[in-house]
């Protein structure tokens, strides 16, 4: 059986969407989730969101504007897992369990941070005047969302690179301190999409509401029109030939056309098609693939609790794997129930089986050892030490057939395999609670019925 990439893209929900961000990111990422081996988690970056603006108001239109962009474009929600973060209360706990083993240094040295730190330098400010500690631990949150979901592909610009780097580092020391031989994360890739369209503006740069040049999505036709006439052209008439490679506005049109579309524009501009009719030609093609999309933009914006239920559902879904794997982070870092799950009652005991586990390590001095693990993760066995791991995991595989040498030993007992003594419990308060760890250790190496 083929395993699934994990794909997984966050949309900081702090502006409306324009047709950069389409062709740039939306449309080949809606396209991408339709490959029957991707697994694709999109999320609405919304606790992102808090860094950069601290408008309210702005920030709630804007989830919601994205959310219906995403949806309007065609994303199927059937196929994805498609969420809010701030719907997730897993992550921001995780974050926490991150920044606690992430290095100040690593953070010392991203982008975002060493800009701000350098701007306030170069203006005479103190160098972390104005930074908040939301700009300051970014990465972390961003590790916290990648690492959550066990990506193995995030899509990012060239800028975002070191964020996934980062993630990495971060993810790689929690496995070194507390993995025990087990990768709790898996080790995400930047995907950097060399062939995705970087659309120029109205003014030839790169479109970017932080240039105040940009084209509206799904706004209104009405807008997208008034955007388009105003894209700067040179001052060749009508009946002169265009240079199609040098226009931006035959980029645009590039974007979206097909290619027997594109050669013909490429012609007519060549034989003199004027700039105005160029223009027009521009937006009925983008009329003509948007116009629809639109539409069901305009009923998502209009009915606010559909999308707010296809979110929550979402949710679920991402809950559904976020949910479990941090309660498996907790026990790992200590984070564990007092309840000793060697005296729970009967019932559970066929479920704490199943979850039963062996954990292999090395000691210092080279020699091996392993745990046998309770689903609570409380520890039954601790073995002796092993000259290899080759022994180490024989002893292992004997001990799972369920036949079992238990000697009591005063308050504790071991068990024994050929003659030797392999592995011994904890010494334990009286003879009631080692007989209940002795009967629930019985009960976790009981021999799988499939």
């Amino acid at each position: 059986m083929t395993t699934r990439t994990r794909i997984l893209t966050g949309i900081t929900t702090t502006g409306t969407p324009h047709l950069g961000n389409y062709a740039g990111a939306i449309r080949p990422a809606i396209l991408a989730s339709e490959d029957a081996n991707a697994d694709s988690f999109y999320f609405l970056a919304d606790y992102h969101a808090l860094i950069k603006c601290d408008d309210p108001q702005r920030i709630q239109r804007s989830r919601m504007e994205i959310a219906a962009t995403w949806l309007a474009g065609g994303l199927d929600v059937n196929r994805v897992t498609f969420y809010r973060q701030s719907d997730i209360p897993e992550i921001p706990e995780l974050t926490w369990l991150l920044t606690c083993v992430a290095a100040k240094g690593l953070l010392n040295r991203a982008h975002a941070y060493k800009a701000s730190v350098d701007k306030n330098v170069e203006t005479g400010e103190d160098p972390d005047a104005g930074i908040t500690m939301g700009l300051y631990s970014y990465p972390v949150l961003m590790a916290a969302d990648i690492l959550m979901f066990n990506a193995h592909k995030v899509p990012v610009g060239r800028d975002q690179i070191q964020h996934v780097e980062m993630a990495r580092d971060i993810g790689q020391r929690f496995n070194h301190l507390f993995g025990n031989g087990k990768e709790f994360f898996t080790m995400p890739e930047a995907l950097i999409e060399e062939s995705v369209a970087t659309l120029p503006g109205l003014d030839g740069r790169k479109m970017s509401k932080s240039y105040d040049n940009t084209i509206p999505l799904f706004t209104s036709a009405k807008d997208m029109k008034d955007a388009i006439s105003r894209i700067v052209t040179d001052s060749r008439a009508p009946g002169e030939a265009k240079d199609p490679d040098n226009a931006h506005l035959f980029t645009l049109y590039q974007a979206f056309a097909s290619k027997a579309q594109e050669a013909e524009f490429r012609d007519e501009l060549l034989q003199g098609l004027g700039w105005g009719e160029a223009k027009s030609r521009l937006f009925q093609l983008l009329d003509g693939q948007l116009g629809e999309a639109r539409e069901r933009y305009h009923q998502l914006m209009s009915r606010p609790s559909d999308m707010e239920d296809l979110l929550l559902i979402g949710a679920k879904k991402a809950r559904s794997v976020a949910a479990p794997f941090l309660a498996e982070l907790r026990e790992a870092v200590g984070l564990r129930s007092f309840v000793n799950q060697a005296a729970a009652p009967v019932a559970t005991k066929k479920k704490a089986a199943k979850a039963a586990r062996f954990v292999s390590f090395r000691e210092d001095d080279g020699s091996f050892r392993f745990r046998l693990l309770a689903a609570d993760g409380e520890q039954l066995l601790l073995s002796r030490h092993f000259a290899d791991g080759k022994a180490a995991g024989a002893v292992t595989k004997q001990l799972q057939s369920g036949d079992l040498d238990i000697r009591v030993e005063a308050q504790g007992f071991s068990v024994w395999l050929d003659g030797a003594a392999v592995a011994d419990s904890a010494a334990f308060a009286d003879s009631a609670s080692r007989d209940a760890a002795i009967e629930a250790l019985r009960v976790a190496l009981v021999p799988s019925e499939d």
